[in-house]
């Protein structure tokens, strides 16, 4: 509730408004019936300027309800956007009748409380709520300023964003759990426009926050000109077997994919190469990677699941070895496991399940020796085609790219058109150095660059 892609943090007194709607709706709950209930409001503001002045200013505020009833291994489910009880009132009554239109399972049903203590963070930020929309607006006209200045190449700024939210959720079961969560974020996004000649090359750059006084604008100024300059006069290279530097954002694109084919559901239903692997070597000895939304660290920290679960540090790989997999109530009772709390919810939907933070953790390579290390190679500026060059199935990976060429451990030149292949099971296990900086990213994640040693670039 606090953003595009964050979960809120948690405070133990947050939304007591949510949380008697919530505990009303659970008081309700029949004989033979389990019944939980998301409750969430949230508002939000978004700035868009252009050539100097405000193009948008939208400020939007939002209520919704999301009521599941489980009876005789079938489930109901309805939402509304509204908190009024008479609509709360006629959402139960729907979600009840709903159940019938449902298939048995005999797995599903509510999470269990484990005992698992959470550990609570409070990232609600007054100041950020007592912003007035000048400021706002200030920044982001100044960091469109910025960016035209951080290069004579910089021809113009295709858009430059200001984005705030502020949400509350409160979570009940029939089991007896209420929990609440509260969180807010800022945020600032910007794509610059460099040309040289008749070319054109598209940068951007953005960052996220609690506070305004968080957000690294130096970065994103710096960040935004590189990624539109770099790659002006950029060649297709010749095909060739290489290794590949990922930047962090890069090689949490990459886990990102990889932990996906990790959740129960996938696992459950056979369509992971992983399925049966756990305990298994999968992946280089130097590669660890966690889901750990208990991290303070990160903007998307939060102390609850979508099931109302305490959060837990899961670690999926550790030191190359498949040690996990994530889990909600139904996946863990279909595999004979146990939730790993990594349901994922919102007011309107059904709990799913998947990674909340995900982070690579540091190797032992500094980042200045991570180039040298790699002496011929291909540092990728981005990706392209993933939903489509990505098999999450059989795990083959075939994937448009750019970059820049890396000659004798330093940058080259740019290059484009190419394609990157291989499968992401080689991919892991090929990784040959992790630096030793962990960059925290604007999707509360967190990675170093990473180095895969044997991938297949097809050019000219």
């Amino acid at each position: 509730m606090s953003g595009p892609g964050h979960r809120p943090a948690v405070h133990p007194d947050a939304a007591p408004e949510l949380a008697e709607i919530a505990r009303r709706v659970v008081e309700q709950a029949a004989s033979g019936e389990q019944v939980d209930v998301m409750v969430g409001r949230s508002r939000s503001t978004t700035v868009r300027v252009y050539d100097g002045a405000v193009e948008s200013f939208t400020s939007a505020q939002s209520f919704g309800v999301g009521i599941r009833v489980i009876r005789g291994g079938r489930v109901g489910f309805a939402s509304a956007g509204s908190l009024d009880a008479e609509v709360v009132a006629e959402t139960l009554a729907e979600a009840r009748d709903n159940v019938a239109f449902g298939e048995v399972d005999p797995h599903v049903g509510l999470a269990e409380p484990d005992g698992v203590e959470p550990v609570h963070h409070d990232h609600w930020e007054p100041s950020l709520l007592e912003l007035d929309a000048t400021t706002k607006i200030a920044v982001a006209l100044d960091l469109e300023r910025r960016v035209r200045g951080g290069d004579p190449r910089i021809d113009g700024v295709r858009t430059a964003t200001w984005g705030d939210s502020a949400g509350e959720v409160a979570y009940a079961a029939s089991t007896g759990v209420l929990v609440t969560d509260r969180g807010t974020s800022c945020s600032v996004g910007v794509q610059a426009l460099a040309r040289d000649g008749g070319e054109t090359q598209v940068g951007a750059a953005g960052d996220a926050a609690r506070r305004l006084e968080d957000l690294d604008l130096d970065r994103v100024v710096a960040d935004a000109v590189a990624r539109s300059t770099r790659l002006l006069g950029a060649t297709q290279p010749t095909s060739a077997r290489l290794p590949i530097v990922l930047e962090p954002r890069l090689a949490i694109t990459l886990v990102g994919i990889v932990a996906d084919m990790l959740d129960g559901e996938s696992v459950t239903k056979g369509r992971t190469p992983f399925a049966d692997r756990l305990g298994e070597v999968v992946a280089s000895p130097m590669l660890t990677v966690v889901d750990d939304p208990t991290d303070v660290r990160s903007i998307a920290a939060s102390a609850f699941d979508g099931e109302g679960l305490a959060c837990r540090r899961t670690a999926l790989v550790e030191g190359g070895v498949l040690g996990s997999f994530l889990h909600n109530a139904t996946t863990a009772r279909r595999a004979g496991a146990r939730s790993t709390a990594s349901a994922l919810r919102g007011s309107r939907s059904l709990p799913g399940v998947g990674a909340q933070v995900l982070v690579v953790e540091p190797g032992t390579v500094a980042e200045d020796r991570l180039l040298a290390s790699v002496g011929d190679g291909l540092f990728v500026n981005s990706l392209a085609g993933l939903h489509s060059g990505v098999n999450p199935v059989s795990g083959d990976f075939s994937v448009g790219a750019d970059g820049l060429m890396i000659r004798g451990g330093e940058l080259a030149e740019p290059v484009r058109e190419l394609t990157l292949a291989s499968t992401l099971q080689r991919m892991l296990l090929d990784v040959v150095a992790v630096g030793a900086e962990v960059e925290w990213l604007p999707s509360g994640d967190a990675a170093p660059t990473i180095v895969v040693g044997d991938v297949a670039l097809s050019g000219r």
